[in-house]
């Protein structure tokens, strides 16, 4: 017969700092679990499971890979994803089904964009008039946040993207009824926005945003009020591209001089801070970025773990990232956890 141990955490817990001895497991075995420092579950709030960078641009993928995702993500300590964007029919199913072998999976089915708005390859255009009914069906098929296109630069059928010009996607009082259907339906609403069209979405109601690299102070200040939360993405923003110009270099200092401005800032005005890896990214990565950007390591940590999972309405537990030395005083740890428990199992 097998035994199966119950594994024993004891040992400091982040983001609170506070002294604690946690068990895991059905066993009666007590081993311990190595490492002296534990958070309770990372959260990746800005994924795309079936999403994948190639040297065309983005392009979509299926179940075996957003299955290969969600194991990399829990290795990584991550144990619940808030998918916004990609093949509804796997995300949605993700969605709808328990399954305590994976992270625990948030999704917004599909990407909500007019023709000419996004990349062709990763979504199928919604018209205006065809919105309301298009998050009615997210909706009922599991989605509980909707990813709204907020603006995009114009893209030709066949691919590129016509320069960097960033523009509106929907009109705001069609974008106002689809914030509306959502809400009456209990569903929230994640806004992809780069450009300042941002403080028209937040005044609409908007619940998340998403890039927000025009992002001012008074925006701040409103999303705050109403308990909103800021995905920043910065492994995704922030990340030279191979063939990077002068140009895009100067525009990507740019960017990250006026995040560090703000980031300060949110706990001032109530705004939750999330991590999220996009595509390029990490958690862990993320968490370093946020730190180099004008957050506490403590402020990071919350973004990353405790913070998220309360904006995002997480609950219940069994779930522990552990390190052998402390993440505030030696972030970089982060990227190797010394063991990870998923739903009360250790998976490494």
């Amino acid at each position: 017969m097998t035994t199966v141990p119950t594994w024993v955490f004891e040992g400091t817990v982040l983001p609170s700092g506070d002294s604690a001895r946690v068990t895991f497991g059905p066993g009666d075995i007590g081993e311990a679990l190595p490492g002296r420092y534990g958070v309770p579950g990372l959260v990746d709030s800005h994924c795309h499971l079936t999403m994948a960078y190639t040297d065309d641009g983005p392009a979509m993928r299926g179940d075996d890979f957003a299955h290969q995702r969600l194991r990399e993500l829990a290795e990584s300590g991550v144990s619940a994803v808030r998918d916004v964007g990609g093949n509804r029919d796997v995300t949605l199913k993700l969605a709808r089904t328990e399954d305590d072998s994976r992270p625990f999976v948030l999704a917004a089915g599909r990407f909500l964009a007019p023709r000419g708005r996004y990349f062709p390859q990763m979504y199928e255009p919604v018209a205006p008039e065809d919105l309301l009914a298009a998050v009615e069906t997210e909706i009922a098929e599991g989605a509980s946040w909707l990813k709204l296109v907020g603006d995009f630069p114009e893209v030709d059928a066949d691919g590129p993207v016509r320069g960097s010009q960033v523009g509106p996607t929907y009109d705001l009082d069609v974008i106002e009824a689809m914030i509306d259907v959502a809400h009456d339906r209990g569903a929230r609403v994640a806004a992809h926005v780069t450009s300042d069209r941002v403080t028209d979405l937040i005044r609409l109601g908007i619940d998340s945003v998403e890039h927000g690299t025009s992002l001012t102070e008074q925006d701040l200040e409103t999303l705050g009020a109403r308990g909103g939360a800021w995905t920043p993405t910065l492994s995704a923003g922030l990340t030279p591209s191979p063939n990077e110009t002068p140009e895009g270099a100067a525009r990507r200092k740019a960017r990250s001089e006026h995040v560090a401005s703000l980031l300060p800032l949110t706990d001032r005005y109530g705004v939750r801070v999330l991590t999220g890896s996009d595509v390029v990214g990490s958690v862990a990565g993320e968490i370093d970025l946020l730190v180099k950007h004008g957050l506490s390591v403590e402020q990071a940590l919350t973004a990353a773990s405790t913070g998220a999972q309360d904006f995002l309405g997480l609950t219940g537990s069994g779930n522990l990232v552990t390190y052998d030395a402390d993440p505030r005083e030696h972030p970089e740890v982060l990227a190797t956890p010394a063991a990870v428990v998923l739903n009360h199992r250790r998976i490494s």
